[in-house]
């Protein structure tokens, strides 16, 4: 199997790009789409599309314990995550919301200890590492105005971690496309419900760039991305299949600084380099155990 045939390199572009200039696309959608209402329709009709496509290619639907582990784990993993970190974008900058996410491999490997599961000592030295990336990363001037911003990033990547545990040890989900139907329908009425309670005021019609935006999202930053990645699971490692984890950083910074007029600190982007290096650490790490 050729790593570097043009299918897998579509399927690296799609998880490299596709998922790393959604922070930005994000951004743009908050112009005319509140951050749950937002974040929300756009899972609920990315899910409605996979879960009809599956049923199509006449696979087996999710069971109703797969529906009830897949609508839990998507409260915590699309809910908590995109929906924490579309609310701390209204005042934090795309490329620094990216680049605080980027440690949530470290934070994978910590709430994996309670099953047993215990990190090599590269591993520590990356989590280590990525840790001081982010809390110099959190001292910088893009978040020292924003600390509700900074408390949604750190629910986003809590909220991932566990959820992630979860599916892996607690809750079993459906297989492939089906699977991740429920989880985007999950997270899609979790945040709808969170937007109804939270009395969000949607502007009609939508600017064009924040539609647009919100487009993108549910064809690229969900189905397209996705899709990609379930191949790169299953034609490649895990370690490439997970690059975009320390890729996505960079992407995003450059597309916030570039398409966003985002300005980024000499302090902030040693911190993205030091963030960046813990995980890529942890992930290569990951991969050789």
């Amino acid at each position: 199997m050729n790593k570097l045939s043009p299918m897998i390199a579509a399927c690296l572009a799609a998880t490299w790009f596709g998922w790393g200039s959604t922070y930005l696309a994000i951004k743009f959608s908050l112009a005319s789409l509140p951050p749950f209402l937002g974040m929300g329709t756009r899972f609920i009709a990315a899910g409605l599309l996979l879960l009809a496509w599956t049923w199509h290619r006449h696979r087996s639907l999710p069971t109703r314990i797969q529906w009830r582990n897949g609508l839990i784990v998507g409260t915590l993993m699309l809910g908590g995550n995109v929906g924490g970190v579309a609310y701390a974008e209204q005042w934090v900058a795309s490329g620094l919301a990216v680049s605080f996410i980027a440690i949530t491999p470290a934070a994978l490997a910590i709430a994996s200890l309670p099953f047993g599961i215990r990190p090599a000592r590269l591993e520590i030295a990356g989590i280590v590492l990525g840790i001081v990336g982010v809390l110099l990363l959190a001292s910088g001037k893009g978040f020292s105005g924003s600390p509700a911003g900074l408390i949604a990033l750190i629910v986003a990547v809590l909220t991932w971690s566990g959820g992630s545990v979860l599916s892996q040890h607690v809750l079993p989900l459906a297989r492939g496309a089906a699977g991740f139907s429920t989880q985007l329908l999950g997270g899609g009425l979790a945040l709808t419900v969170a937007s109804l309670v939270a009395r969000e005021t949607l502007h009609w019609p939508p600017q064009p760039l924040a539609a647009a935006a919100w487009l993108y999202l549910v064809v690229f930053g969900s189905l397209i991305a996705f899709t990609a990645y379930m191949v790169l699971l299953s034609r490649t490692s895990t370690t490439l299949a997970s690059s975009y984890t320390f890729v996505n950083p960079v992407i995003g910074l450059l597309l916030g600084i570039s398409l966003g007029s985002e300005a980024v600190s000499g302090v902030e982007w040693a911190a993205v380099a030091i963030i960046v290096a813990g995980v890529t650490v942890v992930v290569l790490a990951r991969g050789r155990s």
